[in-house]
């Protein structure tokens, strides 16, 4: 067989041009699987801490405590929770005492001096007009009679020194044992174990039904005025 030599000659393909493009494709696969295997496992990693998430906040729900460990912040009502329209309750600065129709009081007129408020505990009765300025920045009072027993006592001091916007005093004239306050919010509980100390502390400490969000809970009276 003979061959014109004015056109060119097909040429045989070369093995290492073959090699080249199989190495460049097997790479490229390889590197595909990879990512898929990356991307996968992120995905399962992601699900499985929503998961784990899921359950460490309903075994806390269940226990009565939130994640934190201060109780079930939002879960539900508060039992025996009672509430005041809070459009009535006025806040309006004045020098003498006032008459308030609930014990202790949860908002109203108030003296121009509030009571230190981030964390103080009060061994004496304080004025309820400087206590309830407290409250309309965003503080909760924590309140006991002579019917509290001494360790519920001190077990609320050792809380109350470690919550901001808390204080606490002797409240002779309340109906409970032990009650809290917030602006236009109350509770009378059973112990300082109950779980509504912790859900109320944990929606009513600076919580949205405080007048004046940002107020400061120092600077004010360090002790009640005789």
């Amino acid at each position: 067989m003979s061959f014109d030599p004015r056109y060119p000659q097909p040429q045989a393909p070369d093995p290492r041009a073959r090699s080249t493009r199989n190495r460049a494709v097997a790479i490229g696969l390889s590197a595909a699987v990879v990512a898929g295997l990356v991307a996968f496992g992120s995905f399962m990693l992601l699900e499985n801490s929503a998961a784990d998430e899921k359950s460490d906040n309903a075994s806390a729900a269940h226990d009565g405590k939130h994640p934190g460990g201060h109780g079930d912040a939002k879960g539900g009502t508060i039992e025996g929770l009672k509430s005041w329209d809070a459009a009535k309750l006025t806040r309006n600065h004045v020098a003498g005492t006032v008459d308030y129709p609930m014990k202790p009081p949860v908002g109203g007129d108030h003296n121009p001096s509030w009571m230190n408020c981030d964390g103080d505990v009060y061994e004496k009765a304080l004025p309820d007009v400087n206590a309830v300025h407290s409250l309309e920045h965003g503080a909760v009072w924590v309140t006991y009679n002579d019917k509290a027993a001494d360790g519920d006592v001190a077990a609320l001091a050792q809380r109350v020194r470690k919550t901001p916007f808390t204080l606490m005093s002797p409240y002779a004239g309340q109906e409970g044992a032990i009650m809290l306050s917030a602006w236009g919010k109350q509770v009378t509980v059973d112990s300082a174990d109950d779980r509504r100390v912790d859900q109320f502390l944990a929606q009513y400490v600076q919580g949205a039904q405080t007048p004046e969000p940002g107020a400061p809970c120092t600077g004010g009276l360090e002790t009640a005025p005789r």
